[in-house]
């Protein structure tokens, strides 16, 4: 989330991905960072041992919502 956010305040588009066990820390590094609202990617937990077919099951499920984060905001 940090890096993310890091890289839009540069004026990079990025997009914070993590698993769902981290959505309470990524919601409060966005409310620290003055972005409460900041928009961010959620897959299923764990990936550490995931094969490559449930990688590429967890990324699809999601890859509409990341090029929609991407565009949306122009860079900003």
């Amino acid at each position: 989330m940090h890096d993310a956010i890091a890289a839009e305040t540069r004026g990079i588009p990025a997009v914070a991905i993590m698993t769902d066990r981290f959505v309470p820390s990524a919601r409060t590094v966005a409310e620290l960072n003055g972005l409460a609202d900041y928009p961010f990617v959620v897959i299923e937990h764990p990936i550490a041992n995931d094969g490559d077919e449930d990688l590429r099951r967890k990324a699809d499920a999601v890859v509409a919502r990341i090029v929609a984060l991407l565009t949306r905001r122009g860079g900003s």
